[in-house]
């Protein structure tokens, strides 16, 4: 894929975003729907790869909407970044259900390294962002992974538009 026309994404997962797991909340609607949006943006200024991390949460609302962009829009691939083979092995059921339908709609699916570690979140978020020049960021200023994603980012030079919890612009 072309890094030039490669878009990923980082953000949060249930634990840290205010409506928890509950994706009926208006606001978690209006997240969604501003990712909707941003992928829209993304393909327009002629961006046609995108990759996600997979991990609970926002990444699952990123590459849900990817893969509705895929669906309504010419050129479009979707790739599914995996940090190791067990991500999802602790997931209640329903959740590991929509992790494994995503990754089967998935165009590509990129396992970084097959057994956990402790650093193999850090490798799947350097492997999106080596192989990006945007990154989609839904983010609330605490430390942790996608702060830690951002900034690596921001050093790599790679374009960064990053979301509030509202889906505002930051």
């Amino acid at each position: 894929m072309d890094r030039a026309h490669t878009c990923c994404f980082t953000g949060h997962r249930p634990e840290k975003l205010p409506w928890g797991a509950d994706e009926s909340d208006p606001r978690c609607a209006a997240l969604k729907k501003r990712l909707g949006w941003e992928l829209e943006e993304a393909y327009r200024l002629g961006y046609r790869h995108f990759i996600c991390g997979m991990a609970r949460g926002t990444d699952l609302y990123f590459c849900e909407a990817a893969l509705a962009l895929r669906d309504a829009r010419p050129g479009v691939t979707v790739e599914a970044a995996i940090p190791c083979e067990e991500q999802a092995a602790r997931w209640r059921e329903a959740e590991r259900q929509r992790y494994f339908d995503l990754v089967g709609r998935c165009d590509l699916e990129t396992m970084v390294q097959h057994h956990y570690d402790r650093s193999c979140m850090l490798r799947r978020n350097r492997y999106m962002v080596d192989r990006s020049s945007r990154l989609l960021a839904v983010y609330d200023g605490m430390l942790g992974g996608t702060m830690y994603t951002l900034t690596y980012a921001m050093k790599q030079g790679v374009e960064t538009i990053i979301l509030d919890l509202e889906g505002n612009r930051v």
